[in-house]
């Protein structure tokens, strides 16, 4: 019988011909296997298969979702119905200290560049996925062999003196080979799904944690400001007290008074002096809080943040607002989470295919040739073509509880999906409830203030006087105190309801998708704190260095006018699809209302997800 060897000639027409019989008779296997429907969650009839695509498993559709019409308090004169969203919401406080903390945290912040380097991975992962559809194996391969046969052995080959065969001889030898594993079912094809899925939902991650980053950072900064107001208040309150406190001696030391007065005045000083260092934990706190979000070590921030008389920022009477539908849009953590059911879907796929038989192509050529010079001649060309096929038909019930489990990660996901939008929602709702509450409370305690304000100085003028005792100045006193305090906090609680607002809603992420030139423009300190210089990193980690153009481009001044878009924002993700092009032209979703539900279909665009991330080696900071 005549075989196919690395040091056979080429097969033969008959052979060929006896391989395409062998592919036939496969095919029919195949035919046969389509009409199976053999699973209960991943079997596909031939019809199902060839509709999807030549593809098992099912097609993703967007899980339904149940959205509210409108926000509860969408009547209210601060709410605007204004589907332009705030991308650069932090604008609105005006503030230039916070712009330039935003600035810094969206370049230096390493949890963001984490995160980038968590969508680089997922990029290199679906690439992998994508190579699957070539052949799987491909092999080069070479050797020379030369042997010294013992005469004297047990098993000793025939040598000169029996058959005239040498006693030492060589072979020289070189083979390609190809092994290609045929996507039938499409099993590759649903992992390469899958795959682009995980990029998808690894660039939402990284959306969720800009937004999260970008209000963690303006909150703390009110916090941080909310805290030095509280502190100036305390601290004029203590010299009034102060005042206060030496009248009340006076009065005492000359008789007109009892020892009451003094141990009152004493009392309210005393209480109010244990206020402030209550107010610089806090205020330390929160300064640690902002140094950790820039990447750098805690520190005092007195350059970046100087004091002001009135610190926290003003904040806008009104805040614009979309549709509770637009939060499937606007949200990358709602996106995350839907990427990660299309994964599963996909899964589902994948293990189906197992159900079916898979088809599989090896085949070498090689020349081999026990003299060099005879290597190239056409003799000692040699080569095997092996197509098969493999079929587990004996585990249909260990496959199909494979994909019973992952239909019930699908589901899984599927339902978080669907209780995150409620979730989401909720949040708005919160903080849009606190942000409107939060101004009532401020108007009230402002009018409380200056009422408390005029009686304290009224009752200490009577004081002096002698029209009155010191009990009503010492009331009143210590009411305007407690008032002033609660006055400082509900200014920060408005601010930090807006950003509440902002958050909940998902805006800021794409400030990553700006270019320089898009971005508003800022003043930038010359002196930044920055992370320190890791003398060792260069020489542990070789790869992370830049060359010498990059590095004069770290080390050189900061630009006057910097963009948001600078640093990780723009190096790694600036060419990421924009997840807003989905509510566009054919791309456009129908959103429902109460009690009405969608299914839209995946709809992205892969070229999008084909562009190289740009992003340079990363570099420590330079101080």
């Amino acid at each position: 019988m005549r075989t196919c060897s690395p040091y056979s000639p080429i097969p033969t027409r008959l052979h060929l011909r006896r391989c395409f019989r062998s592919l036939l008779f496969l095919g029919l296997i195949a035919f046969i296997a389509s009409f199976s429907g053999c699973t209960r969650f991943g079997g596909t009839s031939l019809i199902d298969w060839w509709q999807n695509g030549w593809k098992v498993g099912p097609n993703y559709g967007r899980p339904a979702a149940v959205v509210a019409d409108d926000w509860i308090e969408a009547e209210n004169t601060h709410v605007k119905a204004d589907q332009q969203e705030d991308v650069y919401w932090w604008t609105r406080l005006e503030d230039p200290d916070l712009d330039r903390l935003i600035t810094l945290a969206s370049e230096q912040n390493f949890e963001l560049q984490s995160a980038g380097m968590r969508v680089l991975e997922a990029r290199a992962i679906r690439a992998v996925s994508l190579g699957m559809l070539f052949p799987q194996s491909q092999v080069l391969s070479g050797q020379y062999l030369s042997t010294l046969q013992s005469t004297n052995q047990g098993l000793a080959l025939p040598t000169a003196s029996d058959f005239n065969l040498p006693r030492n001889w060589q072979n020289f030898d070189g083979m390609f080979g190809l092994g290609w594993e045929i996507d039938v079912w499409g099993r590759y094809r649903r992992a390469l799904e899958a795959s682009t899925a995980d990029f998808q939902l690894a660039v939402e991650d990284y959306d969720a944690i800009l937004v999260s980053l970008l209000a963690e950072v303006a909150i703390n900064y009110v916090e941080l400001r909310t805290f030095q107001q509280r502190l100036i208040y305390a601290r004029s309150n203590v010299k009034a007290q102060e005042g206060s406190l030496r009248i009340a001696t006076v009065r005492f030391e000359a008789g007109e008074t009892d020892k009451l007065d003094v141990t009152q005045a004493e009392s309210n000083l005393e209480a109010t002096k244990a206020l402030i260092p209550q107010l610089q934990i806090g205020e330390r706190q929160s300064e640690n809080a902002i140094c950790v979000l820039l990447g750098i070590p805690p520190q005092k921030l007195n350059e970046l943040i100087p004091q002001k008389k009135a610190p926290i920022p003003l904040v806008p009477s009104d805040v614009a607002l979309g549709t509770p539908a637009d939060l499937i849009r606007r949200r990358p953590d709602l996106r995350a989470i839907e990427r990660a059911a299309a994964a599963a879907s996909a899964r589902i796929g994948v293990v189906a295919s197992s159900l079916y038989p898979g088809f599989a192509i090896d085949g070498t050529i090689g020349i081999s040739a026990r003299n060099f010079s005879s290597l190239w001649e056409s003799s000692s060309i040699g080569g095997t073509f092996d197509p098969r096929f493999s079929w587990k038909i004996l585990n249909y019930g260990r496959i199909m509880n494979e994909i019973a489990a992952q239909d019930a990660i699908f589901q899984q996901r599927a339902i978080e999906y669907q209780q995150q939008i409620l979730v989401a929602n909720m949040e708005v709702e919160d903080a849009l409830i606190a942000y409107i509450k939060s101004q009532e409370q401020v108007k009230y305690l402002l009018a409380s203030t200056k009422s408390y304000e005029e009686s304290v100085r009224l009752a200490t003028l009577k004081y002096k006087s002698g029209e009155t005792d010191f009990n009503q100045v010492f009331l009143l006193q210590a009411d305007l105190t407690s008032v002033q305090d609660k006055l400082a906090q509900a200014q920060g609680s408005v601010a930090t309801s807006l950003i509440g607002i902002y958050r909940a809603m998902g805006s800021g992420w794409q400030i990553r998708l700006d270019s320089p030139d898009d971005a508003p423009q800022q003043q930038i300190a010359d002196v930044l704190p920055s992370p320190p210089v890791d003398t060792t990193m260069d020489d542990s980690f070789p790869s992370l260095q830049t060359d010498g153009d990059e590095s004069e481009v770290d080390a050189a001044e900061p630009s006057p006018e910097v963009a948001l878009s600078r640093g990780p924002l723009h190096r790694i993700l600036q060419n990421q699809f924009n997840p807003e092009d989905v509510a566009s032209g054919s791309q456009d979703p129908t959103f429902a209302s109460t009690g009405e539900r969608f299914d839209i279909a995946l709809s992205r665009d892969a070229a999008e997800f084909n562009r190289a991330v740009q992003i340079r080696p990363v570099q420590p900071p330079k101080p």
